[in-house]
């Protein structure tokens, strides 16, 4: 029976071999530069057999952050179950990221179980957060601003309508893959940090409004025009702007009125009022 399974281990045999066992104890013991340290995980990037590799490494919640999850009405994570699961559903829908190389959990406990996600690193990668910054100062060719508000809605569309939510759906977790853009003039962006998406048969309307005002908030100090953010509405719903416009009108009020709340928490202010 699955259900009484203390242990699972998808770990491929060249990093059995390089490791040696246990495998799990000598995963959670690897010791790399540090990107992330905050209770209960830990992420991590070393290099095993002289390439770059990701390691991110649950130590068990606790109870205390299950019951506070819970009794906000939020499922826990307490693995990295939930990145795993995202990233082969994000292969199998066509949105590039991050490519799992191993996983593994053990422990019945879900307070203290521990886990761990091993994925490739992506190289030479710029989040869009950091390529963006300065367009409010200097804005960026329009063509290329336009590829790129198209790329961000077809992925957008596509993590939705495929029944996933980010749940951190901010510009900073969409990486531009930079050689393939100098050398090809390709825009081909990742979709990271994958540890709190959900997975359902269909998405519910509140969990795609949360990711998409999340979205317009981290992008409200970029520059971006009324025309940049009706082209994102068409692009995102695959219809007639007009169609979108007047049969989600309600839709795009929450979202807006969300990303402000946002913007106001965060800074304090309310956002500059858009240019058209």
């Amino acid at each position: 029976m699955s259900w009484l399974k203390t242990q699972v281990l998808d770990v491929p045999d060249w990093l059995r071999s390089r490791l040696g066992n246990p495998v799990f104890d000598a995963i959670m013991r690897l010791q790399g530069q540090v990107f992330r340290d905050v209770p209960g995980r830990k992420t991590i990037r070393c290099e095993l057999d002289g390439k770059p590799y990701f390691i991110k490494q649950h130590f068990g919640v606790g109870w205390g952050e299950i019951f506070k999850n819970l009794f906000s009405l939020r499922w826990p994570i307490i693995s990295a179950a939930t990145e795993w699961q995202a990233i082969q559903k994000l292969g199998e829908v066509g949105i590039p990221t991050t490519p799992g190389v191993a996983y593994g959990w053990r422990g019945l406990n879900p307070a203290s179980r521990q886990s761990f996600v091993v994925t490739r690193d992506l190289g030479d990668i710029i989040s869009l957060e950091t390529l963006c910054a300065p367009w409010g100062e200097t804005p960026p060719d329009p063509a290329f601003k336009r590829r790129l508000i198209l790329e961000v809605a077809r992925l957008a569309r596509l993590l939705h309508d495929n029944g996933m939510n980010h749940r951190d759906f901010y510009i900073c977790h969409f990486c531009l893959d930079q050689p393939r853009w100098q050398q090809h003039n390709e825009i081909y962006l990742y979709l990271i940090d994958l540890h709190r998406v959900g997975i359902r048969a269909r998405i519910q309307p509140v969990a795609r409004m949360k990711d998409i005002a999340a979205l317009y908030f981290s992008a409200m100090n970029i520059g971006l025009t009324r025309r940049d953010i009706l082209r994102f509405l068409r692009a995102y719903r695959a219809q007639p702007l007009r169609h979108t416009l007047q049969q989600e009108r309600a839709f795009l009020e929450q979202v807006t009125a969300r990303a402000q709340r946002l913007y106001v928490k965060f800074h304090g202010k309310m956002p500059s009022q858009l240019d058209d």
